[in-house]
């Protein structure tokens, strides 16, 4: 059995206690900062940059202008010359109803007339002679009070017949249906041969296609939030409109506001908006002489109201905001990089970025990432953080509106 040398362990014990002293000094340290030190974190210094300002809706494309076309006499379907969904031009005729017999009664009308003046001339003679037998004391006032009365008479006469002949002229022209406006024509209810007449259904329904209205409504508290802020800016003048299309793409022409309602719907509490936006056609025309356009009467779309010209505001990223019951906050790095929490009110979301409306100033350093290392109080390791992408054309839209 081996025996330690005395001296030998006092050296060990006095190590051991050198080293247990050194791991007590060092503990509070690595207890705080861990074996690395300080989290490392991501900051971003505040600044203001031009913001495009986006209030999304959802709204439905309605045709500027939309009629019902309906054959206002009574006849045989004559001929249809267009094509169904074809566009049409202003004036086009749509439907021929048969002819004939409207004819028959204009030339009828026509001989009324050609009576009416003949009679009329005789009136006026009489009248004439009745007169001049006055004058020479060889007739009567009587005899002039009755020829001018006959002469009366066949003025009325002839203003009628005038009228029936106008009255067949005009049913004459109704037999020719034509488009009110240049639009397209939908499908056809009769075929040709068909009788049609004012208690008819619709022939056909014409809509116009360019531009087109963009309607949607829009909560009082957010139409009274939009109305301040572009107040002093030209109010509906100083905003634009884009629209979403089904397929997820940005419609590539931009409208403007138009109309705003005056009455608030008190079954919605919403007002009615509706904008106009071209609707240009997306390329050359089909073999069959129609074109093709982006937007249809009826669709719904996602719109955007944005301000027609940027606005400096703070902006940084959604990731840099947490939430509790308290509210929306951030973590800001003072000059010892201890972070604190700061209170904000936010505006409106672009892409991934938020809008600060108050809480921060330009030059304040804010942590974007690694905010769940971060505690109050306890320094951190700064560092530059990633930057943000910023979606094309410099905004986005917000997120929908309720």
């Amino acid at each position: 059995m081996l025996t330690k040398h005395p001296a030998a362990h006092r050296a060990a014990f006095s190590g051991s206690a050198l080293l247990l002293g050194l791991c007590l000094l060092a503990g509070p340290a690595q207890a705080q900062f861990g074996p690395q030190g300080p989290p490392a974190v991501g900051v971003l210094a505040v600044e203001r940059r031009p913001v495009t300002e986006s209030t999304e809706f959802v709204g439905r494309v309605e045709a500027q202008n939309r009629v019902e076309l309906r054959a206002r006499v009574t006849g045989f379907l004559e001929a249809r010359p267009f094509r169904e969904g074809q566009e049409v031009t202003e004036g086009q005729v749509l439907f021929r109803l048969e002819r004939p017999p409207f004819e028959a009664e204009v030339a009828r009308a026509r001989a009324s007339v050609a009576s009416a003046e003949a009679e009329l001339q005789n009136a006026n003679s009489a009248l004439a002679r009745a007169r001049d037998l006055v004058r020479s004391s060889a007739g009567t006032q009587v005899n002039v009070e009755n020829a001018t009365a006959a002469q009366r008479t066949a003025q009325a006469t002839l203003l009628g017949a005038q009228a029936q002949l106008r009255v067949a002229e005009i049913n004459l022209g109704y037999t020719e249906i034509a488009a009110p406006f240049a639009g397209k024509v939908g499908r056809s209810t009769f075929s040709v041969g068909a009788v049609v007449g004012p208690t008819s259904d619709t022939l056909a329904t014409v809509v116009s296609q360019d531009p087109m209205r963009v309607s949607f409504p829009v909560n009082l508290r957010t139409g009274t939030e939009l109305r301040d802020r572009y107040a002093t800016r030209g109010g509906a003048d100083a905003t634009r409109v884009r629209i979403r299309l089904v397929t997820g793409e940005t419609y590539n022409q931009v409208g403007r506001i138009e109309f705003i309602d005056p009455q608030v719907d008190r079954n919605t509490d919403t007002v009615l908006v509706r904008a106009l936006i071209p609707n240009p056609p997306r390329g050359a025309n089909n073999s069959d002489g129609s074109m093709d356009r982006e937007l249809i009467d009826g669709m719904f779309v996602n719109v955007f109201v944005e301000g027609a010209e940027p606005v400096q505001a703070v902006v940084i990223p959604r990731s840099a905001v947490l939430q509790d019951q308290a509210g929306n906050y951030v973590w800001v790095l003072d000059g010892e990089n201890k972070p604190s929490r700061r209170p904000l009110t936010l505006g409106r979301s672009i892409a991934d970025q938020v809008v600060v409306e108050r809480g921060l100033e330009t030059g304040e350093r804010v942590v974007v990432e690694g905010v769940q290392r971060v505690r109050a109080g306890q320094p951190v390791q700064p560092g530059p953080a990633t930057p943000p992408l910023r979606a094309p054309g410099g905004a986005a839209p917000a997120g929908r509106q309720g």
